[in-house]
């Protein structure tokens, strides 16, 4: 709803009285209409404080630049905010990489498609061919960018020049190579990759038979952004379902492929319309 006239300001700060009054009141001067606020702090006293707020755009008295430019120095600067203004008419670019497994890729395009997913999917990266004709069934370019160990910095270059200006956030969904700092450090808080709830029991290979094999009662997938620290970035969603004994490895899988795909579904939806803020090693997620 309102998508073409919808805006959204982001907020972080030291807690302090009258933050929101003075947003208010600095949106309600220039003609804004507040639709949605969200809020939250660490602490009453002394705490950090975290606001998501839409508003509309249609009867603003200024330009989007010059806004901006008067928030900054009429509110933002006297509290000390890290913040940022988004415009849900602006859709994000998104690039998604992948191996094999296709669940978690389909489950992003289809979505997409039917625009459930406010983007525009620019490509998908691969170090396989597997999934060439899948993808390209709904209209993206796809990239076979094989990876080895001798050619792994060449390979990233190769995909960072993709990906240059055409990737406001990377999803890997299910690509099974680790990213480098490198490449980590030049989208911070961009990328978001799935993965199975079972670290830090079940690392590395076939986490699912080594599951089984230990009799686990819950499987579950983690949403997280990449950082330079393997599968530690801030969470950003996770969800679980019960298991017994009477199911087998491949219905575990089955299963378990399943939440991955949701919870990737709405960590990728969050983080496009900007409910997600950063902060330190966690994340404030405003739904």
């Amino acid at each position: 709803m309102y998508e073409d006239t919808t805006a959204r300001l982001l907020i972080r700060c030291a807690d302090r009285p009258g933050i929101v009054a003075s947003v208010s009141n600095f949106l309600y001067n220039h003609g804004a209409n507040i639709t949605a606020l969200d809020q939250h702090s660490t602490d009453p006293e002394d705490g950090t404080f975290f606001l998501r707020l839409e508003f509309q755009t249609p009867h603003l008295d200024l330009p989007r630049p010059v806004l901006e430019r008067s928030f900054a120095t009429a509110v933002a600067d006297r509290y000390d905010m890290e913040w940022r203004i988004s415009y849900a008419s602006e859709r994000k670019k998104m690039a998604l990489m992948v191996s094999k497994y296709d669940h978690a890729l389909l489950e992003l395009l289809w979505r997409s498609t039917r625009g459930e997913l406010p983007v525009e999917v620019t490509m998908v990266i691969s170090n396989h061919p597997d999934l060439k004709a899948a993808v390209e069934n709904f209209g993206i370019s796809y990239h076979h960018v094989p990876v080895t160990k001798a050619n792994k910095p060449e390979a990233e270059a190769q995909a960072l020049d993709l990906l240059d200006g055409q990737a406001d956030l990377i999803v890997l969904a299910r690509y099974m190579q680790i990213l480098t700092d490198d490449f980590v450090r030049r989208y911070p808080n961009c990328i978001i990759n799935i993965h199975h709830s079972f670290l830090p029991a079940f690392i590395g290979a076939d986490p699912y038979r080594r599951a089984y094999e230990r009799g686990v009662k819950l499987i579950g997938a983690t949403a997280h952004y990449v950082t330079a620290d393997l599968d530690e970035g801030p969470i950003i969603e996770q969800d679980v379902i019960r298991v017994s004994h009477r199911q087998p490895v491949p219905v575990l899988k089955e299963l378990g492929a399943d939440i991955e795909r949701t919870v990737l579904a709405r960590a990728v939806r969050w983080h496009l319309e900007d409910r997600i803020i950063v902060h330190g090693n966690k994340t404030v997620v405003f739904v």
